[in-house]
């Protein structure tokens, strides 16, 4: 399903649904389609769900990190009128949301992360140096799921356009120095804000160990685990990641 993108002043973004506004962060090179199936079940249980398009590769090559993701959110959040949205982030954009909250807790009722960064990933800046060999960059981009069928045409084209475009891979290298410069280690059991964690059970880029860190250091926190999946759980295992992310939130209330 695709859903029509709206555009309003800098900000390019999808809304669908009335309720209780759930923001989604996308990843690094990660299409907003990837939540398709998230933005079409939680659409009609009562959420508002609004994807903005991340400036991952629009800003300036000095905003290129973390921080000024977060701070571009919060601008996105202000400008749209919300209080009390759910954040819900994959693989980079888990960090994002898990940045923004550091800086603005108030703004934010929870937090969904799902193969997030912000304590380790393994993928984000590596692994270029083939990348002008499609079927280098094919590997690459399979490797992500645990079932490499997932990995379509499509995305791995994406993959291949992305990292062979210079301007957009120096920013992805840049992206990843930030991702390690903001770890969020010694952030996170400051963070009051309850959070789902929802995570592939073999997922390499962000590995399992990496889910029971955040779940450690978290103060409010629940791990899901899903068996047979990768990186991007709720597009491997999409109605398996709704129906725990929905027992959840109503679990909580929210």
């Amino acid at each position: 399903m695709t859903h029509e993108l709206k555009k309003e002043g800098k900000f390019n973004y999808i809304e669908v649904g009335t309720g209780q506004p759930i923001i989604i962060l996308h990843g690094l090179m990660g299409g907003l389609s990837n939540f398709d199936a998230v933005t079409s079940y939680f659409s009609t249980k009562g959420y508002k769900i609004i994807i903005p398009e991340l400036p991952v590769y629009t800003m300036s090559l000095l905003k290129t990190n973390v921080k000024a993701f977060a701070k571009y959110l919060y601008d996105f959040i202000d400008f749209k009128g919300l209080d009390n949205v759910i954040l819900l982030g994959n693989s980079l954009g888990g960090h994002i949301g898990l940045y923004h909250i550091k800086l603005h807790p108030e703004k934010v009722k929870a937090l969904v992360i799902t193969g997030s960064s912000g304590l380790y990933e393994s993928a984000m800046g590596s692994g270029y140096t083939k990348r002008s060999d499609y079927e280098v960059i094919k590997k690459k981009a399979q490797d992500v799921f645990y079932d490499p069928e997932v990995a379509t045409k499509e995305i791995v084209d994406e993959v291949y356009e992305t990292v062979n475009d210079r301007n957009k891979l120096i920013k992805t290298l840049a992206i990843a120095k930030s991702a390690i410069r903001h770890n969020m280690a010694k952030d996170l059991p400051k963070m009051q804000t309850p959070t789902c964690i929802i995570w592939g059970k073999n997922d390499t880029v962000t590995p399992p160990e990496v889910a029971d860190e955040f779940n450690s250091l978290l103060p409010d926190s629940e791990l899901f685990w899903i068996d047979k999946c990768g990186h991007a759980a709720m597009m491997e295992h999409p109605d398996t990641f709704n129906d725990i992310l929905h027992a959840w939130l109503k679990k909580r209330e929210f």
